[in-house]
């Protein structure tokens, strides 16, 4: 007589990324259809766009649900995780404008469509779920031996040339808005006119009494973005140093820095590319620019060639410091 024993199936562990990515998917599936069904614009800043793109974001968010459903209940598939990487770079795209978002909520209180703001922030935790659901799972090693974080490092040569490139590219732009603060005229515009186009687009109380002691809110989050950058590629961004009180010593969590750069990187880097074609094509007279609150076009591509190579350089350069912090940082298992 035969015992009638069946093997049992090894389990698989539980993940818990596939199925917030699912979640997510279906909320902004359903998000998307609410807004396209009210004709309510989820794209475009201060000019909005049709309200017909919503129904882009209700076919990501179905397809994302059905990919997503799939690695739930098939795994990650080769095939599987590829989609998913379309779909984590078109969830990415969605939330360009969620750091202006951040920027004018921060210094004046307010957004210019509180709608598109909901939508760049969806779709950035979007971007972070797919992301993570489309890696590649490694199970732990027999034992169930325990990770730990690498020692700290400085990122390649390289990309600590890249940091000092995005350094330099963000000083015109400082020099400039810093020569506004302390009085200086450029582009035919004096402080004083400054501080009323400032005031005219909402600035908020912190930010024109900053500029009225001659101190430039964004001059300080560029300096701020460097520190950021510098963080990335040298140890002290991993373990804090001593001269932060009371955490010195400690681990760095991986998301504090990596956060702010991947939405800054995401941001800045098309934009300021995009902006530098624009100023290009400005320059060579394909396109017309229009003087807005500045006396002339000539003006304006002034101001705007220093900012948008601030904008692409840092951009750029932070999103490759981003991907060697990550790598430099991953968890490796412990013997």
């Amino acid at each position: 007589m035969t015992d009638d024993v069946r093997t049992p199936r090894p389990s698989r562990p539980w993940h818990a990324a596939p199925t917030a990515a699912l979640l997510w998917a279906v909320a902004y599936a359903a998000f998307g259809l609410a807004a396209a069904l009210t004709g309510t614009p989820l794209f475009g800043g201060v000019r909005r766009l049709p309200a017909a793109l919503d129904w882009g974001v209700v076919a990501l968010g179905a397809l994302a649900a059905l990919v997503c459903g799939a690695v739930v209940r098939y795994g990650p598939r080769p095939l599987l995780r590829r989609l998913l990487r379309v779909l984590c770079g078109l969830a990415a795209a969605a939330a360009f404008g969620l750091l202006m978002d951040v920027i004018a909520l921060m210094l004046g209180g307010r957004v210019d469509s509180w709608t598109t703001a909901a939508h760049h922030a969806l779709a950035a935790a979007g971007a972070l779920l797919l992301a993570a659901t489309a890696r590649p799972h490694r199970d732990r090693p027999p034992g169930g031996a325990a990770t730990a974080p690498p020692p700290p490092s400085r990122a390649p040569v390289r990309v600590q040339r890249a940091a000092w490139a995005g350094t330099v590219a963000f000083l015109p732009y400082a020099a400039m808005k810093s020569y506004w603060a302390w009085g200086g005229t450029f582009a035919g515009t004096r402080k004083e006119e400054m501080l009323a186009v400032s005031a005219r687009n909402g600035a908020s109380e912190a930010w024109l009494t900053l500029q009225s002691w001659g101190v430039d809110a964004t001059a300080l989050l560029a300096a701020l973005g460097v520190f950021l950058l510098w963080g990335l590629v040298r140890p002290w961004g991993q373990v804090f140093p001593r001269w932060v009180p009371l955490l010195h010593g400690r681990r760095v969590p991986r998301w504090l820095p990596l956060t702010p750069a991947l939405l800054g990187a995401a941001t800045l880097a098309p934009y300021g590319v995009l902006g530098l074609a624009y100023c290009t094509l400005a320059t060579a007279g394909v396109v017309t620019v229009p003087s807005g609150d500045l006396d002339t076009p000539a003006d304006v591509l002034l101001v705007a060639w220093p900012g948008m190579i601030a904008f692409a350089g840092y951009g750029i350069t932070l999103a490759a410091a981003a991907r060697s912090y990550w790598l430099r940082t991953s968890p490796h298992p412990t013997a």
